[in-house]
């Protein structure tokens, strides 16, 4: 997808795109006559951490933000495991992933629970009209590959010879329970951080969007719960920011890295572990105007007393009826996490809930 400032819908989804979907779920409904075997549990629970691993250190760590490097074989299996499940190219993925950054929680985010619901924002988006191709002019540090151009044709490939792998080591449960299931689970778990980690959770970070630490979804995804320490320094192989915050994919690749697989391990530079760090003019501007929203412009435009101009019998604007610097200071300490640019950002809410109200109808501007 180009960077257009088109915003998303939320009614072009086609339906019967999502039919393969739905049939991954109600599959696993057969287990009520596959029956479920203690090695189908294993192969469950073994397929659920491998392709979770496989989510946060391929599509997205590595793929979407190349916050580590490593071989090209080693990149060729990271890119194989990510499609087994289920979830489109590791060049799809990065594509929208990288739109998704770009436009976090604006009208513009391909999934933005403020503006398009939670359904959507879950898995809705997936099957819209708009979002079936990728634009590989997006990721033309990937699409260089032909072998992830190979796995981007072939999409559905690996999962399909996962499944059949399944089938071969532990018949009909292992392909519902082993397969299906874990398939599910990993669904879900991924779409979880679209949805539920931009709505549930903690701030440490002022980032312009509304992601959130979650510790129970840091667990069930190896990490990426903590995901507005992620959005403030989205190049970080490491997620969690502090020694208790769990990060079990950034274990893993820390082994990896001694073993010499992977290497490069980007980290967060110190002034963003004290958040210390000055924020970007894009990031000031979000938080401006998330913290402007929270103000009522009718009723402040609605308090102006000032004289009507001369002759004009229009009322004329001062600054009077804003906000005083101080209280838009108060109300973004309690709403925004500490930031060192607090400041930018209260002057930049005062200018915004200006603007805004000299807009008013019948309102003129000094």
């Amino acid at each position: 997808m180009s960077n257009s400032p088109e915003p998303v819908g939320v009614d072009d989804i086609v339906y019967p795109s999502a039919l393969p979907f739905v049939a991954v779920h109600l599959g696993g409904l057969a287990a009520i006559w596959t029956g479920v075997t203690w090695p189908s549990i294993l192969l469950c629970v073994t397929l659920y951490w491998l392709r979770m691993f496989a989510v946060t250190a391929g599509y997205h760590r590595y793929f979407s933000h190349r916050s580590f490097s490593t071989s090209r074989p080693f990149q060729f299996i990271l890119a194989f495991l990510a499609q087994t499940t289920a979830q489109k190219s590791v060049l799809w993925w990065a594509t929208k992933h990288r739109h998704h950054h770009l436009w976090s929680d604006t009208v513009r985010d391909v999934h933005a629970p403020r503006h398009t619901g939670f359904l959507y924002s879950h898995f809705g988006w997936i099957f819209a009209r708009s979002h079936f191709e990728a634009d590989l002019d997006q990721v033309p540090d990937l699409a260089r590959y032909p072998e992830l151009r190979w796995l981007h044709r072939f999409e559905v490939l690996p999962a399909v010879l996962l499944g059949a792998f399944c089938l071969f080591v532990a018949g009909w449960p292992g392909f519902v329970v082993g397969f299906l299931w874990s398939t599910v689970l990993v669904y879900h778990a991924t779409f979880c951080i679209n949805s539920l980690a931009h709505v549930r959770g903690r701030r440490r970070y002022v980032t312009g969007d509304d992601s959130r630490n979650n510790l129970g979804l840091a667990l069930l995804t190896m990490g990426e719960g903590w995901h507005n320490n992620h959005h403030a320094y989205s190049s970080s192989a490491r997620q969690g920011f502090r020694w208790w915050e769990i990060d079990l994919t950034y274990y893993i690749l820390w082994l990896l890295a001694r073993f010499g697989i992977v290497w490069n391990l980007k980290q967060p530079p110190r002034k963003v572990l004290r958040n210390e760090q000055r924020l970007g003019a894009r990031v000031i501007e979000r938080a401006a105007e998330q913290l402007s929203a929270s103000f009522d412009v009718d009723k402040i435009a609605g308090s102006i007393t000032s004289p009507r101009a001369a002759g004009t019998g229009v009322a004329k604007i001062d600054d009077r009826p804003l906000p005083t610097r101080a209280e838009i200071m108060a109300r973004a300490k309690r709403l925004l996490p500490h930031t060192v640019s607090l400041e930018a950002v209260v002057d930049r809410c005062r200018e915004l809930l200006s603007g805004a109200v000299h807009k008013r109808p019948g309102l003129a501007p000094d």
